[in-house]
Parts: C-alpha cells; structure tokens; sequence
C-alpha cells in the first residue's frame, strides 16, 4: 500500500487499546498473556472487571488458526483464575460478543455474593455501567499487583516493556 493510500483494516477501540497496551501508554494493563492483553474495564461496575484483548488484533475467535484459538480461551480462563483466588468472587462470567465492536475481546466478570440482590443472578449487562466508577490505576493498583502476581505464578504472562500507564499522556 502507498503512504497516501488509506487503510480497509476497521480500526476499533480495541486496536486502539492494543496499541496503548504495547507502547506502555495504558494504566488499565494488569500483563501480558501469551495470546494478548489482560486489562481492567473501563467501568468497573464489579471489582476486578477485566478483558483479554488478542494480540495480534483479529474480527473474531474464528479468525484465529487452532493453536491461537486455544492460547486465546486457555489465557480467559486463566485470567478468571487469577480473579477468583484474588478477588474471593464467587464465580467467573465470560462473554465474547463481538457486535457491536467487530474485533475479539473476550470480558471476563468476578461475581460476588454481595452484589446487589436485584443484580446477582443477572446478567452483567442488567448494570447501570453509566454509573459505575471508572477504572482508576491508583485505587486499582494493589489489585492489578495481585493479578500480576497470580498470573505470573501460574506461568501465563510474558515480559512487558513498560509498566502500565508509564508512557500515558498526563
């Protein structure tokens, strides 16, 4: 392609975080998983909220060939491991939706006993995330230190350049 010719490629907010993630300008980074990143919601409308983000960005779980399919869902159940024994949640969901935002992302959700009682056997999305707190890297640090730690620990994460949020515009 020529420099003055424009990309197809859709460019997502999920492209747009991978990116933030790789150059060290993303504070919602808990570590890098073999099959991508592991980061904080934007809302934490339940502690601990968390996506893996592919990396390489890919439309879908299908798009992957059969060895990164099986890094990809291997390093979600992972990551809900780690939130379990860091959290003390009572379960892990998953979902990996894809629709509105055409590029894979997989959200992995603690869930705990003392969620509101209206809201605990629902599903996520029965949340108001409007008013839900954004994700704030100092409040969130020890538990982005925990998850590290654990995911570290079960062997999943490789080295990052930069520490989450280092590069970040202030």
């Amino acid at each position: 392609m020529k420099n003055n010719e424009s990309s197809t490629e859709i460019q997502t907010a999920i492209h747009t975080q991978v990116s933030a993630a790789r150059e060290g300008r993303d504070p919602k980074v808990i570590a890098r998983l073999y099959s991508g990143w592991a980061v904080f919601g934007e809302r934490q409308f339940v502690r601990g909220y968390a996506l893996l983000l592919p990396d390489p960005v890919v439309p879908n779980l299908n798009a992957l060939g059969a060895q990164e399919r099986v890094a990809f869902l291997s390093d979600m159940a992972r990551l809900g491991d780690a939130l379990l024994k860091v959290t003390g949640a009572q379960r892990i969901n998953y979902a990996v939706f894809g629709n509105q935002e055409p590029a894979l992302h997989a959200h992995v959700i603690p869930r705990y006993l003392d969620e509101p009682e209206a809201l605990r056997t629902q599903q996520p999305w029965a949340y108001d995330w409007s008013k839900a707190p954004l994700y704030d890297r100092a409040t969130g640090a020890d538990l982005a230190d925990q998850l590290l730690k654990e995911l570290t620990r079960m062997g999943v994460t490789k080295a990052m350049r930069f520490t989450p949020g280092a590069n970040a515009a202030s």
